[in-house]
């Protein structure tokens, strides 16, 4: 059975059953997604690296509560038993930590347009990757789209050099992250369970260490603190919502509605903490939001019969 099977899209990469909750799923994951800077705004005293290992610390137990109230040891363990299953984990779990250091980082050091113009790339990277692992179809305005968006990234990259790795790492990584996610033996709770308890080592580690090395490692005083433990439920709420919703929708549908993180960010970074827009910046992400509206517009010109339930 290959990939694209078992994740039951249609033959055309229409949504399976359940897309309408997986639509709300995905809405509420961009939307957490999309404040998220305001809470690393508010650590920046914090090393990104050890507000990561705060993330994976704090989560592991949370995760470990949702899945006993929902029964779910029984899928974590066949899951541990699947050694191609652990190995995609495993890779995911690469992928997210690496993902999750590097969005800090640009969001603490003062790059958050950079970091909402790779999450614009991200829906366009998913349906690419839609179109060519997933074998999902796409129409000629759709690849119109994606054109437009590369003629935006070429702009960035001639005016904004310097800021633009940034932009490409954080879309790659978390495109494939959701790639990877979709096509894997485990559902939204088994899968970032295992992801975290396999990144969880790592965390501890570079945590112990840098507090016996004298590391502010929770911060300047309580406050600091008290939000570094809440790490765990900030970080996790938005991924198990996103990890469900890769399920339940057609991977490029998902990646459409990825527009409303970046667009909060954007809005955050601009107006609230006033990050330089330059032509360069202006211009990429005028191509981004027309390649955007095509992509949209022409889901909504050819909307999709619902389906009966399975």
């Amino acid at each position: 059975m290959n990939a694209a099977s078992r994740v039951k899209n249609g033959p055309d990469g229409s949504d399976h059953p359940g897309s309408s909750r997986g639509f709300l799923l995905g809405l509420g994951a961009y939307l957490l997604w999309g404040v998220l800077p305001l809470y690393f705004k508010a650590v920046a005293d914090v090393s990104p690296l050890d507000i990561v290992a705060h993330r994976v610390l704090w989560s592991l137990p949370f995760l470990g509560v949702l899945i006993a109230i929902g029964r779910g040891w029984p899928k974590v363990r066949a899951a541990l038993a699947e050694p191609k299953t652990l190995g995609i984990l495993a890779l995911t779990a690469a992928l997210i930590g690496g993902n999750w250091l590097l969005y800090t980082y640009a969001v603490v050091s003062g790059h958050i347009l950079a970091a909402s113009f790779g999450y614009y790339l991200n829906p366009l990277a998913n349906v690419l990757l839609g179109r060519f692992v997933l074998k999902e179809q796409l129409s000629r305005n759709q690849w119109l789209a994606v054109a437009i968006a590369g003629a935006g990234i070429c702009v960035l990259a001639a005016g904004s050099l310097g800021q633009l790795w940034i932009s490409l790492s954080l879309c790659v990584s978390f495109a494939l992250y959701g790639l990877l996610r979709k096509v894997v033996r485990a559902d939204a709770m088994t899968g970032l369970g295992i992801e975290t308890a396999l990144l969880f080592p790592l965390a501890l580690g570079l945590l112990t260490w840098r507090t016996a090395a004298g590391a502010p490692t929770f911060g300047s005083g309580r406050f600091d603190a008290g939000l570094l433990l809440l790490a765990g439920i900030v970080s996790t709420t938005p991924l198990l919502l996103f990890t469900a919703a890769a399920r339940k929708l057609a991977y490029s549908t998902l990646g459409m509605l990825q527009f409303i993180a970046p667009t909060l960010q954007f809005l955050i970074a601009v107006l609230l903490y006033g990050e330089p827009f330059t032509r360069a910046h202006a211009i990429a992400f005028a191509a981004i939001w027309t390649a955007l509206a095509l992509y949209v517009t022409e889901l909504v010109r050819k909307p999709r019969l619902p389906q009966p339930p399975e």
